[in-house]
This record gives structure tokens, sequence and C-alpha cells, in this order.
């Protein structure tokens, strides 16, 4: 016989889980992709693990999720939680317009203005995916950041 606890437990998981895929229902992800890449393959790394060891990965296409910031000249990768211990490692982005990115399935631009609200981008200060090829040489004005990465050809938010 099962104890009653556990039902309890079951149950309270169950309703959890439930919550959990109707709200992922609501919230389709936007994939903005480019084919200019097609033929690389992207390593998954972790934001830490990439800030950490940039140099050992010039030159690679990579996939890592960070916090997008745009401002008028700058657009940077962030991770909030090594921002929030006192050190702020920051990535460069540079999209290139040799890889444009389409909302998928459509022909809508990543930099459509009228398309994005009068955004320029659709993801600024919001959690990414992001793939693209690391240039540790740029690494912009006074050598401020860890480096970039650039010819980004896939963004999911």
């Amino acid at each position: 016989m099962i104890p009653l606890k556990s039902i309890f437990n079951i149950k309270a998981f169950a309703f959890v889980a439930t919550l959990l895929m109707l709200q992922a229902c609501n919230h389709p992800k936007k994939v903005y992709e480019s084919s200019c890449d097609d033929e690389h393959t992207f390593k998954h790394i972790s934001f830490k693990c990439l800030v950490d060891s940039f140099a050992n990965y010039d030159n690679q296409y990579v996939e890592v999720i960070g916090k997008y910031e745009q401002e008028k000249e700058m657009s940077v990768l962030i991770d909030d939680s090594l921002v929030s211990k006192g050190t702020k490692k920051v990535i460069l982005v540079d999209f290139s317009q040799d890889c444009p990115l389409f909302l998928k399935a459509t022909r809508t631009g990543f930099f459509d203005y009228e398309a994005n609200n009068g955004q320029l981008t659709p993801v600024n200060n919001k959690t990414i995916t992001i793939r693209g090829k690391i240039n540790c040489r740029n690494k912009g004005h006074l050598n401020a950041y860890k480096g970039t990465i650039e010819h980004i050809s896939y963004v999911c938010l």
C-alpha cells in the first residue's frame, strides 16, 4: 500500500508539471536563423566555461546562452550570475550583413524595425541562445571585453 504522503507528492508534482507545460505552450520560442553557417558544427558551451577559457575557442563555432544587451554602438552578451559576483565578464556580439537573420519560416529580419514594434532588435535585455564564431582578437575599445562572438547565424529567445 502506498502511503498517503507519497500520493500527495505525486499529485502535487503532476499538477506543477502540467502548469509548466501549459505555460511553455503559451510562449513559443522565436528563432532567427541564417543559412550562412550550415556547414559548421556548433559546440554547446556554458557562458562561464566560455569566458573562463575564451582563447581555447578562438575561430571555433559555439552555441551559448546569455543575456543580450544593446545600446547605440554596443552589442554584448553577459551572464547576470557572473556580474553579481563583481566579475563582469562580457562578450561583444558582432552581427554581419553577410549572415542575415530571419524569423523562422518568414522573411521578417532580425533588424526589421517595423516588425519589432519599433525596437532595433527584439531581444534587448533578454536571455537568448546564440550561435557564432569566436574571435579572441577583437576585444573592443581599450580591450574592455573578453572578445567577440561574430558571424551570428542563430538567435533563439
